[in-house]
């Protein structure tokens, strides 16, 4: 795979569409899709859904730093805006409490015939819709905070590797407490 493949903007599509595929049905099997569960973990009940995206921060803090290592495209950070990301992580969480879905496990319960999470879908994009319309206007707020296209290990000054080792045996650790304790 070299400069063809990330030229032909086909097999990107198809592979990209492939892949939501494997991981709505990923989703849908390990119990994201499952409105209780996802509530569940909200009331500190059930921690699957936290076990599923710990194992997915791994593999994909792993597999974006490999293909990059080997299959040489370009990472494109995005700006770091400090303020925007904490008002978004809040509207987030907001809207994950109230729907019980997240963007990703509400695509992949409406792919399993969840009503509710029609309606949520509908809402994310309406909120998009909102939030494209406004933007022009947030530019300078958001510009106030802005660190630049950043990633956290330059951001620390850390090497990558070592950041993802420590990250993964945090997450390693926090899901191997998780499971002895029997949650």
């Amino acid at each position: 795979m070299g400069e063809e493949f990330y030229k032909d903007k086909r097999k990107q599509l198809l592979i990209g569409f492939l892949i939501g595929v494997v991981f709505g049905f990923l989703l849908d099997r390990g119990g994201a899709t499952d409105f209780n569960i996802i509530v569940n973990q909200l009331l500190l009940k059930d921690f699957t859904v936290l076990k599923i995206i710990f194992s997915a921060i791994i593999t994909g803090m792993i597999g974006v730093h490999l293909i990059t290592k080997y299959l040489s495209p370009e990472l494109q950070p995005k700006p770091c805006m400090w303020k925007p990301i904490i008002i978004g992580g809040l509207i987030f969480g907001v809207g994950f409490a109230v729907l019980g879905l997240c963007p990703g496990t509400a695509s992949g319960a409406m792919g399993t015939g969840a009503v509710h999470a029609v309606f949520g879908v509908i809402g994310m994009l309406v909120g998009a819709g909102m939030f494209a319309s406004v933007y022009p206007y947030l530019m300078e707020f958001m510009e106030e905070s802005d660190l630049g296209e950043v990633t956290l290990p330059e951001l620390l000054g850390i090497n990558k590797w070592i950041m993802i080792t420590i990250i993964s045996i945090i997450l390693i650790g926090v899901m191997y407490f998780i499971e002895r304790i029997g949650l």
